[in-house]
């Protein structure tokens, strides 16, 4: 790793790291940088360091601003976690290719529903999903964050907001808890599966964990309208992306 490299890796891991901790996709900055230095799949291993230790960032930050809902995100854990490990175990097996493209749809989808219907991102309602449809739901979204990781956090917060009924904030606070819940174990399939380059995942971690602190601070500061247009933004640009990858 050359000096050049490391800053690369710092400054894409702080812009991946905001990104992820206001709406996703901040893995379509780090996949590339990591797939120059070490190949597309210990890319994908190698960035669960860097997700592990920004979301334990911005959880910090969102507990600070008492913005977790954790009676609702607690019973979500299992079924999160068990879809995680899953999708990393095929992940090890197989390409993402294919799931990435069908994605690229996903996050579309995803923008325009927060464009046509504000008020369902920014209000807190009551819970749309129950059983056993809440447990199926976050099952295929562990899965797919497990998988391929790039872009999961739509997925989350789309369960969350529209499903759940939490408002951005709160869906962006539940959503990072999830996520460092699952990546523990999905990091270490990949390790097992020779796929983690540690040193520069702990780089890129340093970067991340900035990212995410000052993102989640400012969620709680400016609230869920204001975090709608970074959502929608994300959205649309990581869809360009990886629909063209």
């Amino acid at each position: 790793m050359t000096p050049v490299e490391a800053v690369l890796l710092v400054l894409g891991g702080g812009a991946a790291g905001f990104i992820n901790a206001l709406a996703g996709g901040g893995s379509a900055i780090t996949i590339p940088i990591l797939n120059e230095m070490v190949g597309i799949n210990t890319a994908n291993g190698t960035n669960r360091i860097a997700i592990l230790a920004a979301n334990l960032s911005a959880i910090a930050g969102f507990q600070q601003g008492k913005a977790i809902p954790w009676r609702r995100v607690v019973p979500l854990l299992i079924p999160t976690v068990i879809g995680a490990a899953f999708g990393a175990w095929v992940a090890t097996q197989t390409s993402a290719d294919v799931m990435r493209k069908v994605f690229a749809g996903v996050l579309l989808l995803v923008a325009a529903s927060v464009v046509a219907r504000p008020a369902r991102w920014v209000e807190e309602r009551d819970e749309a999903l129950h059983e056993p449809w809440r447990t199926l739901v976050f099952l295929g979204v562990g899965f797919y964050g497990g998988f391929v990781q790039a872009g999961v956090g739509f997925l989350l917060l789309a369960g969350l907001v529209l499903g759940g009924g939490l408002n951005l904030v709160n869906g962006n606070a539940a959503k990072v808890v999830l996520i460092a819940a699952y990546t523990p174990l999905t990091l270490l399939l990949f390790a097992r599966a020779a796929q983690v380059d540690w040193a520069v995942g702990v780089v890129l971690a340093g970067g991340q964990m900035t990212g995410a602190w000052i993102a989640a601070r400012l969620a709680v500061a400016k609230g869920a309208d204001w975090v709608r247009w970074i959502l929608v933004a994300a959205a649309v640009v990581a869809a360009v992306r990886l629909a063209l990858t």
